[in-house]
């Protein structure tokens, strides 16, 4: 494979869902530090969904909301400020479909998943 076709929009690969380890506590309690999301690639989003967007050269994974407060993303760390989207070069890369905590960081010491569907 040429260099030019490594990472071309052509790839099959860009549309298929990928996991994620979450670094952090910016996106506590949902989504602890170390659990694993997955993320499905997508270019457009609603308010209220969990996205990958990359915004200023900056990736994030946060809360997209679209409401009387204008488009932002909100971590759910509230130690951590939003990120108002207005005059910033952005765009939405995935939505988050799965989050799965290691048996460690549940209290059952079980594996557990939840599914986002929107």
């Amino acid at each position: 494979m040429s260099s030019d076709e490594f990472g071309s929009d052509n790839s099959c690969s860009e549309s298929e869902p990928f996991a994620l380890q979450v670094l952090g506590d910016s996106m506590e309690p949902e989504f602890p530090d170390s659990c694993v999301i997955t993320l499905e690639p997508k270019n457009v989003c609603e308010s209220g969904m969990y996205i990958m967007a990359m915004v200023e050269d900056t990736r994030w994974f946060r809360l997209y909301l679209n409401d009387d407060h204008g488009e932002r993303l909100v971590a759910l760390n509230d130690m951590y400020p939003e990120i108002p989207l207005e005059g910033l070069s952005w765009k939405v890369e995935a939505l988050c479909t799965q989050r799965t905590l290691r048996r460690n960081q549940t209290a059952s010491g079980r594996r557990e998943s939840k599914h986002y569907t929107y």
